[in-house]
């Protein structure tokens, strides 16, 4: 364990709390009916709260006892935050010293950019999460409690509650409606909000948090980091909500009122950065609507957050490079800032990977089952971005295709990057390099 890397660990770890989860979820008393699980679909619900994702082979509400459901939370907030985050949260509580090494782990799981004051960063964390996640219960317990009564109104506000921050796309409703997520609320704006709120604040990320506790509203004092990262959630958000008004105006947003239309787009449009709620039927979309859908799953949510995706400064980066290439600039700069070329070219092999992944994901399922081209896009970037939505295909894969969605859900928590960082050997140093020469491109 000693001679892992930080990122080696973060991956080893994400493995072991997924197959722990699958071993407590294939108990008899996990399920409703007594019976065990299959192992199999254990471990794919295992893989699914771990990275936060929602798919799910087996309805949450009818399959799941409440010792279920108990640790497909746990399995969720532990993913969500992070396992070094909940580790030191143990050593915190133990009141046992935080090392160098422990440090150095929390910075590549937390994604913040120095050592310095991450501990103060990840304390932060655990108590801004605790007050996200309350606050979040009380008001869901305003619509739930007088609905399904106390004990159980109190349960379905925790549990959605922290799906939501932690953008995980689990829920509960499947008592009402098999495989219905949030469509049997009838577009209940309140409730669309409530969850809209946590989604992002969950996906902003933590390094996001961390400058704003510091600096509070003076903008001028944020990291560009920041000022990147709130930007690009705040302009996806709009975007994302006058497109999806204009694409679905003649379909699932016809017969709906101004109040539910506004909640509906709001939803659609935040939803699929990495949450995996669905408020409306996604096969009743336009294909204007999935198109839009799956762009939206494909940037994600912040790094270091508790979502996925390609990330939106990764989109960022990329985008406002080329921005200066078409300009003729020669560096990328927003907000007064130049952006490093190392960060630029990192940012262009991480979309580069990410795409890849991608297109194996399609081709393997493709290949291994007659799936509609569609539906297997869209499942792939799902899964990839640990969002959760589908169009009905998850219920459809074989053994081999739910291999495949489960190996790009742990890819897409962990990080394609650092997932194939934490794959390869140890890099060879060596001065020689072999001699330059020139090819041609484009």
């Amino acid at each position: 364990m000693r001679k892992l890397s930080p990122v080696q660990l973060l991956a080893l770890g994400f493995a072991i709390i997924i197959f722990v989860g699958a071993c407590l979820l294939a108990l008899p008393f996990a399920s409703r009916d007594g019976e065990a699980l299959r192992f199999y679909d254990a471990l794919f619900t295992a893989v699914s709260a771990t990275c936060v994702t929602g798919l799910v082979v087996c309805d949450t509400a009818t399959q799941f006892s409440f010792f279920g459901q108990l640790v497909i939370i746990c399995l969720i907030q532990i993913g969500g935050l992070g396992f070094m985050a909940v580790a030191t949260l143990g050593m915190m509580i133990l009141r046992k010293r935080i090392g160098l090494k422990s440090r150095s782990r929390l910075v590549e799981a937390e994604g913040a950019l120095q050592l310095g004051g991450v501990v103060r960063m990840t304390r932060r964390i655990l108590l801004g999460t605790a007050f996200v996640e309350g606050l979040g219960t009380l008001l869901l317990c305003v619509r739930f409690l007088p609905r399904f009564g106390t004990w159980k109104g109190l349960w379905y506000a925790l549990f959605h509650a922290v799906s939501a921050f932690c953008n995980a796309g689990f829920d509960l409703f499947g008592a009402v409606e098999p495989y219905s997520s949030l469509c049997t609320l009838e577009g209940d704006p309140y409730v669309l909000c409530v969850l809209s709120a946590l989604i992002l604040t969950g996906g902003i990320g933590f390094l996001v948090w961390d400058d704003l506790a510091e600096n509070k509203l003076h903008a001028r004092k944020w990291r560009l980091h920041t000022k990147l990262a709130l930007s690009a959630a705040a302009v996806l958000t709009l975007a994302g909500m006058a497109l999806f008004l204009v694409t679905e105006r003649e379909g699932v947003l016809q017969e709906m009122g101004a109040g539910k239309r506004l909640a509906a787009v709001l939803f659609l449009s935040v939803s699929p950065r990495t949450a995996g709620f669905n408020a409306v039927d996604l096969r009743a979309l336009s294909p204007a609507g999935v198109t839009l859908t799956i762009l939206l799953m494909v940037v994600g949510a912040s790094p270091g957050s508790t979502g996925g995706g390609m990330k939106t400064t990764t989109v960022a980066a990329v985008v406002l490079s080329l921005g200066a290439l078409a300009a003729s600039r020669r560096d990328a700069t927003v907000f007064g800032r130049r952006i490093e070329e190392h960060t630029v070219y990192r940012a262009f092999r991480s979309a580069m990977l990410y795409l890849l992944l991608a297109a194996f994901g399609c081709m393997a399922i493709l290949v291994a089952q007659p799936l509609d081209v569609t539906d297997t896009f869209f499942e792939v970037f799902s899964a990839l971005g640990t969002v959760g939505l589908t169009l009905g295909a998850t219920q459809e894969l074989n053994g081999f295709s739910r291999a495949v969605v489960m190996l790009l859900m742990y890819a897409g928590r962990v990080g394609s990057l650092s997932m194939m960082t934490a794959v390869a050997l140890r890099r060879r140093t060596s001065a020689l390099r072999c001699p330059e020469e020139r090819i041609l491109i484009g």
